[in-house]
């Protein structure tokens, strides 16, 4: 370990998932050096990348405070590091019920929100020819989605316990993306059609710790001009979209 901190967080630039990991590093102090990966480039199906994660995707980090254990898959990270690190109980629970419940949230994310929201950025900005039907299914997915995160916040400010925790943080990054990235202007009133959701959503960037690393990320957006892969497919399948 060169760099002297006590996480090597390996990252990408441009995809949403690595993020979550940022804000749990930021919320407990706890020390990391970003190392970013270029997936554009292939880089995360190669050497060195891959012989630390075998499955090629992003994030991954190595606790060089552990014996350099690696550990992958954003949301399994997160576990790890509360059930290591977070000496002051801050994102756990007494009650078994809401670890259980933590979990059920991870899983989701894991499951379904990325999956679909992944999809859904793949066929509008990434996929050689527009595929109508494709960009429907998963627009539809991930208003759904949403649709599910509004309900349980309509009875509670967080996903679990009362408190803002990890689940919380696991589903903010494809949430945030979409928001500012998927949508033509003007297509889907977030206030109006999930005012839950998106009450949580502004929660969630007045955290020092969101803002501080989602606003890096979206320097890196800025840099690449995001918006532009997106303005194509998303003016022209406006009418399906935004039903």
């Amino acid at each position: 370990m060169s760099h002297g901190k006590q996480f090597t967080f390996y990252n990408t630039k441009l995809g949403p998932n690595g993020w979550k990991v940022g804000f749990l590093f930021e919320e407990l102090g706890l020390s990391y050096e970003t190392v970013f990966v270029n997936v554009d480039g292939g880089d995360n199906k190669k050497s060195p990348f891959v012989d630390l994660n075998p499955n090629g995707r992003i994030p991954a980090i190595v606790d060089h405070l552990n014996n350099d254990f690696v550990i992958w898959e954003s949301d399994a990270i997160l576990l790890y590091i509360i059930e290591t690190y977070d000496k002051e109980g801050r994102f756990s629970y007494t009650d078994p019920n809401d670890r259980y419940r933590q979990v059920q949230w991870l899983f989701f994310q894991a499951s379904g929100q990325g999956p679909y929201y992944g999809q859904a950025a793949h066929f509008i900005a990434y996929h050689p020819k527009p595929v109508p039907t494709a960009i429907k299914r998963y627009y539809d997915e991930v208003k759904r989605v949403m649709g599910v995160l509004d309900t349980v916040l309509s009875k509670q400010d967080w996903l679990v316990g009362g408190k803002f925790g990890i689940a919380d943080m696991a589903m903010f990054p494809w949430h945030a993306l979409a928001v500012h990235h998927f949508f033509p202007e003007g297509s889907f009133d977030f206030a109006e059609k999930i005012p839950h959701v998106h009450a949580w959503y502004l929660r969630m960037k007045e955290r020092p710790s969101v803002k501080k690393v989602w606003a890096e990320y979206e320097g890196y957006l800025a840099e690449v001009n995001y918006d532009e892969r997106y303005a194509e497919p998303r003016s022209h399948f406006k009418s399906l979209i935004s039903a």
